[in-house]
């Protein structure tokens, strides 16, 4: 078997770009080439390291919704404080997408992927060991800085190294994981809540995590740096060599690499060097509205849905004791928040399953699209519940709500993630990815602090058509501003 280019495998090949090797098929002494390009087991390390740390943001994400009741009476924390509390996380995501996340456009997408779980491990240690409000409120920022960093790294790292034509749905498949990290975590809290029935059950949640993530951590440092990252720095001998290290096969194709040494002249093609401001030059600022607007507005509605939650949950699972009277109270009612918890992330896995067989089928823009349609008949169909009473109207606000969960992990939640790091340049994609995933999460801060309010000023149904009204805009958003990635080659994405 030898590679296109070099049908014998007697001459070197043509200069190609990292993406054009990497989308290479094989082609047989006879002329055939293969049906689809074959991972290495270099390309599946990548993967599945990056689908791990995944599946720790999960885990670590439910245990602290677990874990705060019980961290709360431990330390004597009011209902003020819980709001910092949530609040450092939110702002810790913020920092870790904008800053680290766009650190990786210069200091490398490997680098980067090892300094978010360095910082994730120990932050993860140390809340072990909080004794008091502030370090915890410390070690959540913490946490929260990593699984920024995460949103546009991991991305990065797997779409750089791998075909295009596998590209949405290995993307989406390690995003899955941290709903998958999220079942676990359910598991996990629910056995250490019945073996530990104390105040001290929330540190043993976490300490089980540590080792593997310590793991994943290790793991990382053994994977190669993103070619084009290499190349569209001027590191053209290391791009070769790292292409090379993540292409081996056997039998061997390519059989050998030579990438373009006009490196400069690409970069400024693509967009500039990297500079924040880049996001908003006229070349970009296309792909900086598509990644971040709609994403903006899917928050708004996931958040705004989840106001409702404990409402479903408890008409699901039964409603909770009113006033915590023992540390038994407190335990029924964080078992039944694991039930419930259960429930919304089953909804997430089958709407992610979806989503990762028909990205790479249907496209990106079109699963967006459909899916912010999905979402507003799915709000609309919960705001028909003021119309009924008793069991009724919890059956039409579950039905909604099932509704909206499903088509909001097959569309926006699942596409606006895989969107944001594809549609940039090379030389500014961590940058502009960080940047989608911080203003999604000023959309998710404005809900927290505004609907609320909204909630008790002008009721249920007026709220919901609110969040109608922004799942249809993040539609038009979508259309009018698309650019379709399916199967796109990340070199001409965008062009």
């Amino acid at each position: 078997m030898h590679d296109a280019a070099d049908p014998q495998g007697l001459r070197p090949s043509s200069t190609k770009s990292v993406q054009q090797y990497i989308d290479e098929r094989p082609m047989w002494p006879d002329g055939t080439h293969l049906p689809t390009v074959p991972m290495t087991g270099m390309q599946w390390r990548i993967w599945a390291l990056a689908a791990a740390g995944k599946f720790f943001e999960g885990f670590v994400v439910f245990m602290t919704g677990v874990a705060l009741p019980l961290i709360s009476r431990e330390f004597g924390i009011g209902a003020a404080q819980n709001g910092l509390i949530s609040a450092a996380s939110l702002m810790g995501i913020l920092v870790g997408a904008v800053g680290l996340g766009g650190m990786s456009d210069y200091f490398g997408r490997k680098r980067m992927f090892i300094v978010e779980m360095i910082i994730f491990v120990a932050f993860l240690v140390l809340l072990v060991f909080c004794t008091n409000f502030v370090s915890l409120v410390i070690c959540l920022f913490g946490l929260g800085v990593a699984l920024g960093c995460d949103y546009p790294t991991a991305h990065m790292i797997i779409s750089e190294s791998i075909p295009s034509s596998a590209r949405g749905k290995l993307v989406l498949a390690a995003f899955g994981f941290q709903a998958l990290g999220a079942l676990g975590g359910t598991a996990v809290g629910f056995l250490v809540l019945s073996t530990i029935p104390n105040l001290d059950a929330w540190r043993w949640m976490y300490g089980t995590a540590i080792i593997p993530a310590l793991a994943v951590t290790i793991g990382r440092f053994f994977i190669t740096e993103s070619p084009s990252w290499l190349h569209i720095r001027g590191a053209v001998d290391r791009a070769e060599a790292a292409t090379r290290r993540l292409l081996v096969r056997a039998p061997q194709y390519p059989t050998s690499i030579a990438l373009s040494r006009e490196v400069e002249l690409a970069a400024a093609g693509h967009g500039g060097k990297g500079s924040f401001l880049a996001l908003f030059a006229k070349r970009n600022r296309r792909a900086t509205i598509l990644a971040s607007v709609p994403w903006f507005l899917q928050d708004l509605g996931t958040y705004g849905i989840g106001i409702f939650t404990p409402t479903i949950l408890a008409a699901a699972f039964g409603s909770k004791p009113d006033h915590v009277r023992s540390i038994t109270d407190l335990i029924l009612n964080d078992i039944l928040a694991a039930k419930g918890a259960a429930l919304i992330t089953m909804l997430l896995i089958v709407g992610i399953v979806f989503a990762v067989i028909l990205a790479d089928k249907v496209g990106r823009i079109w699963l967006q699209v459909v899916g912010f349609i999905g979402c507003a008949a799915g709000l609309l169909v919960a705001s028909f519940s003021d119309g009924f009473e008793g069991s009724t109207k919890t059956v039409v606000i579950f039905a909604g709500f099932m509704l909206f969960n499903f088509m909001t992990n097959l569309g926006p939640n699942a596409q606006t993630y895989l969107l944001a790091g594809e549609v940039f340049p090379t030389a500014i994609r961590g940058t502009g990815a960080g940047f989608a995933a911080a203003v999604g999460k000023i959309g998710a801060v404005a809900t927290a602090f505004l609907f609320p309010i909204l909630l008790t000023g002008i009721g249920t149904a007026p709220l919901l058509y609110i969040l109608v009204g922004t799942s249809i805009l993040g539609a038009v958003v979508t259309w009018l501003y698309r650019i379709e990635t399916n199967g796109v080659s990340l070199d001409e994405i965008g062009r």
